[in-house]
């Protein structure tokens, strides 16, 4: 096929499928196989050519009805709070987050001439399929755009928003690092933490490849798997998106980012700090988990595990306001995609540490599963992190 009839076709498929309103994939499986030999003759190709008109002028009648002026109208005259409640935002965090991914959005272009959709648009849509599990069917007729250029905004918003991950998601460092052991102690008594580390599973479609079994995690659901660390002011400081629901947890440390940091104390984990996890992770200099209780800890025990719940309890409030807040995480995430899952996931914990950031909170967040899977997730220096744990149990003042 010469350079101008690709063109040509390129243009008619753009047509065809961004008048798909159905759920199917007629219109797209035929352009994907129509267009995949590259010594079509050129009768072929009008064939080819006349196919994806007669779809698209079929795709134009029976085109589904769209409400008109939604953005333009109706969404203006919400307050602050009604805002919220449908975009999980308030406006104000809108605006912030369009002042830094507005120019991304309005460099694209589009095929056949068609008008660029506003970035205030798109991101809306994005953030409306986020936070609601409303199907692309709905949020079409809503803000009056077509299948395929919704999916399209959708990937350029959540590409954008991945985009400000090393921005916005940091590990604690110098003077900052004080500040989070310092808040994290006033609110517990264990002094020197760092971090709050935990995991748990995002729940997806089964994949429809060989591999759908690798994502069949421990409970029988397919899921991806996310480990993260975060503040007591429930700021996400590392993440760590994408290993398959099967994937054991001890693996998944093994590669993530937060055992290299534990490899370079002396970078990442300044003046004898550490982590709190749970019994699951082990005990390390580094990372402080509770003394198993086998009905006969001491007091001095009981109040170590107790201060250290305390602390690290901020985790499983992080997932629950972030689950709470981007309620298309929390049962099913409609996506086929695998590829693009982690960057979708990455870009709601974006948002989620831009809201808190902007004092954006939300009352009403989901109970997070406990996910992690038995057995040691760190190896090693069992003995050091006996040694630090006791020391930090007798320093502890006793609760009343």
């Amino acid at each position: 096929m010469d350079i101008q009839n690709k063109a040509a076709l390129l243009q008619l498929m753009e047509i065809a499928f961004e008048n798909s309103e159905d759920d199917d994939d007629e219109c797209l499986n035929f352009i994907i196989h129509s267009s995949s030999s590259s010594d079509e003759d050129e009768e072929e190709t009008m064939v080819n050519l006349h196919t994806i008109l007669v779809l698209s002028k079929k795709r134009k009648l029976n085109k589904r009805p769209r409400i008109e002026g939604f953005v333009e109208r109706i969404i203006p005259r919400y307050t602050a709070e009604e805002f919220k409640t449908h975009f999980r935002l308030l406006p104000t965090t809108f605006d912030f987050i369009l002042r830094l991914i507005g120019p991304d959005l309005n460099s694209t272009k589009t095929f056949a001439g068609r008008k660029p959709i506003p970035a205030q648009k798109q991101l809306l849509m994005a953030l409306w399929m986020m936070a609601t599990p409303d199907s692309y069917r709905s949020a079409c007729t809503k803000f009056d755009m077509g299948k395929a250029t919704a999916i399209r905004a959708m990937r350029r918003v959540t590409y954008a928003l991945h985009s400000l991950a090393p921005r916005f998601i940091q590990w604690p460092q110098g003077e900052r690092a004080t500040e989070v052991m310092a808040a994290f102690k006033r609110v517990s008594a264990f002094p020197g933490v760092i971090g709050a580390i935990d995991g748990t599973h995002v729940e997806i479609r089964s994949p429809q490849d060989d591999n759908h079994q690798a994502y069949i995690n421990r409970k029988g659901y397919p899921s991806v798997h996310v480990q993260a660390v975060c503040t007591q002011q429930l700021l996400f400081t590392s993440v760590f998106v994408g290993n398959a629901g099967s994937v054991h947890d001890a693996r998944v440390f093994r590669i993530s980012p937060v055992a290299r940091y534990i490899e370079n104390p002396e970078i990442y984990f300044l003046n004898d700090s550490h982590l709190v996890g749970d019994a699951a992770y082990g005990i390390h200099p580094n990372m402080m988990v509770p003394y198993k209780d086998n009905g006969h800890l001491s007091p001095r025990q009981n109040n170590f595990n107790f201060c250290l719940s305390s602390a690290r309890i901020a985790i499983e409030r992080a997932f629950g306001v972030w689950k709470g807040r981007w309620r298309s995480i929390l049962d099913c995430l409609p996506m086929i995609i695998l590829e693009k899952i982690p960057e979708y996931i990455v870009a709601t914990l974006v948002l989620h540490n831009i809201c808190i950031l902007n004092g954006d909170l939300i009352d009403n967040p989901i109970p997070n599963q406990h996910d992690i899977q038995r057995g040691r997730l760190i190896p090693g220096r069992v003995n050091d992190g006996n040694v630090k744990r006791q020391r930090i149990m007798m320093d502890l003042v006793m609760r009343n």
